[in-house]
Parts: structure tokens; sequence; C-alpha cells
């Protein structure tokens, strides 16, 4: 398995996963035109020199470099709400408050806000129900965070994910259900299909800028605020385990809950490692000594490693346990002070050539949720 930047080749694959991963998931929607845009955006993204985060987007495919098959996709949205506003609905509790009666009530509102405006998205991960295999998931999901941490220019400190909320096999949202009988009459579908497609107006237009209480609502859509799709479970697990927190933002059509992190807090980010790459013999097993927070930690036992070049264009990651890496002590004062040892099949297939720097994390570092997290429980995220 490998991770590459999409290319336009890769168009048929993903109209086939946008219908695949069915309605609410607006990031990627099965509009051939509509999607054949968003890559060639991607591939200027890559390309683009950046020294700060603007519109770029970059979205990623999962390859299998023996079939050539793709096996999912994962994005990363450089600063969300850059080109159109990106809105949420805040949780809050209001209290009313009698003095001369002595009578208090507190109640929950949710009011619509614009809070993560310029922060970096993780989004559009999406591992094919057919391809589901060991480690896919992991490497899908950890892979954006290596990137962000070689490329940090291009990124805003902090980092969030919009979670799928609860909807039915027919596409149906309790939460929008209700929305739709007092405020917006249009199906759900079309509702995230315009949102997909960048037209967002219709919310300033006519959804509720005032604050809703939500024990006026039925008690259907009050049972799903700030709960997740059930396939969507194992990806919030993975997130909270990187140290993501659902701070009471959820969206605006389905009631799934955002979580966020500072990208310095990340467990792949602390946790993984610059080094420079040694090409050595064809046939070797994994004996790690890496860099965490304090001090360095001793790796044995043929432990698999998410592994990345340094590139944006020509960026490529895998895990493998195929690698030996030991400190190197004549570097001890440098950003690069482990040397990653990789085989020849392994540099080609990453790019990579000798004395380059890469950047790895050691999977053992994962925490415990993450570990026991296997890829056969990840369909479809967010």
């Amino acid at each position: 398995m490998i991770i590459r930047p999409i290319t336009d080749r890769d168009l048929d694959t993903l109209f086939q996963i946008a219908t695949e991963s069915g309605s609410g998931f607006t990031s990627l929607m099965p509009d051939k035109d509509a999607l054949a845009q968003k890559i060639a955006h991607s591939m200027a993204s890559f390309e683009r020199r950046v020294s700060c985060p603007g519109d770029e987007h970059y979205l990623f495919v999962l390859e299998d470099e023996t079939t050539g098959d793709i096996l999912g996709t994962t994005a990363i949205e450089a600063s969300a709400g850059h080109t159109q506003p990106l809105y949420h609905f805040r949780r809050n509790t209001v209290t009313h408050h009698s003095r001369d009666l002595d009578l208090r009530r507190s109640v929950e509102t949710l009011t619509r806000c614009n809070h993560y405006t310029g922060y970096s998205e993780i989004c559009s991960l999406y591992l094919r129900p057919e391809f589901r295999r060991a480690n896919a998931g992991k490497l899908l999901s950890r892979v954006r965070f290596l990137f962000m941490a070689l490329h940090p220019e291009r990124f805003s400190d902090k980092v969030i994910a919009e979670m799928r909320g609860v909807s039915n096999a027919a596409g149906q949202s309790p939460f929008w259900d209700w929305l739709k009988a007092h405020f917006v009459d249009m199906e759900f579908g079309r509702a995230t299909h315009l949102v997909g497609a960048g037209y967002t107006d219709f919310i300033d237009e006519l959804m509720p800028s005032h604050p809703l209480y939500t024990c006026l609502m039925s008690p259907e859509a009050q049972a799903v605020l700030s709960q997740v799709h059930d396939h969507t479970r194992p990806a919030l697990r993975i997130l909270e385990a990187e140290g993501f927190q659902h701070k009471g933002l959820i969206d605006l059509f389905d009631a799934g809950p955002t979580v966020e992190c500072a990208l310095a807090d990340i467990r792949s980010v602390k946790s993984s490692a610059p080094c420079t790459v040694q090409i050595g013999g064809a046939s070797m097993r994994t004996s790690m000594r890496a860099s965490s927070d304090d001090e360095p930690a001793n790796y044995q036992h043929n432990q698999p490693i998410l592994i990345t070049n340094t590139g944006t264009a020509d960026f490529r990651a895998t895990i493998t346990s195929e690698v030996s890496a030991h400190p190197s002590p004549e570097k001890a004062d440098s950003a690069l002070a482990n040397t990653l040892i990789v085989s020849p099949a392994l540099a080609t297939k990453l790019r990579l050539s000798d004395g380059e720097p890469s950047r790895f994390l050691p999977l053992n570092q994962a925490a415990p949720a993450l570990i026991r997290s296997t890829a056969t429980e990840l369909n479809y995220a967010y």
C-alpha cells in the first residue's frame, strides 16, 4: 500500500468512492465535473509554493501498487472557510432567572456560528469496504498528521474534523427532519449536495440565525445531537486517541460533532521523528530507536512504522517493517538525529535517495485505542 497525491487519472475511481460513500459525506459528492475540479485544485495545491495556509486542498489516495487498485482517500483542507463560510451550531446553556419569584431555569440552545474559520480540516477519509485490510485505516488517518508536521507553514496551528452525524440507510437525518419541518423545506440529500457543490447561500437565507431551544425539538432530533454515524464511530475513537476533543460545536445538517486539537498536540505529530535515509540491504526487519516527547524510546519485535518522504507533489508514504533505524551520534545536535536504513526497493517506492530526509512514526507509539482499532472496523468516516 502506498499513499500518494491524487491525479486526474483517478477521476473514475473517485467518482465510484463518492457514489459508494452515500449521503452526508459532503466532502465528496457524486458529480464528475465537481470531482474533476477538486482533483485539479488538489494537484495545483501540492505544486504551489506556500508560506501560509490559503485555499489549498490536499487530496490523497491509498493505492495497492501491485494491482493499481485505489483502496481509499483522505484529505486536508488548509484553511476551512477560506472560500465559503463554514457554519456550525454551538451548543450553549442559557439560564433564565427571576429574582423576585426566586425561579431559575437553565435550557440548552443551538446558535449558528463560524467559529472554525481559518482552522485546518482533515476530511474525506474513506476506505472502500472490499479493500479493508490490516493498517489501511491507520495509514489513511495518520498520514495527514505527518504531512502537516513536515509542512507546518501550509497549515493552521489548530486542526478540526467534522464527524458524520446520524442518518439512516435511506439518507434521512432525524436532526434535519426537524429543521426541514420548521425552517428549510428541502430534502437532506439535496441540502448536503448543495453544500458539497460549494453553494451555501441558502444557509444565510433560510436557516435560523437566532438561538434554537433544544427542548422544543423532537425527541428524535434531540437524541442525535453530537452523535456520530455507526460507520464513523471507529474513526472518532482514532481521533480521540490522537488528542482530538469535542467542544460543543455540531454540524448544521446532521448534528454530528466537530472535534479539534492543536497541531502540535496531536499524538502522531509528537511521536514521529525526522531522520536521514540510508539505503541498505534488500531484506531488513525493524529495530527502532526514535525521539519522543522526552527521552528516546526503544522499539523491537518487528514493529511496523509509517514512513514518508518530505515532498509535496511527489509525496509518498507507506507502512512497513522492512527498515532499521538508529540514532546518529555525529548528528546529535541536528533535527535529523536518526538514520533510517531502508531497502533499495522501499527507497524506490517512496522516491527516496541515499542521504535524503524522511519522517517516520513507530506504530507502537500509538495510543491503546489506536492499537486495538483495526482496519477491518473502518468503513467510511468523515
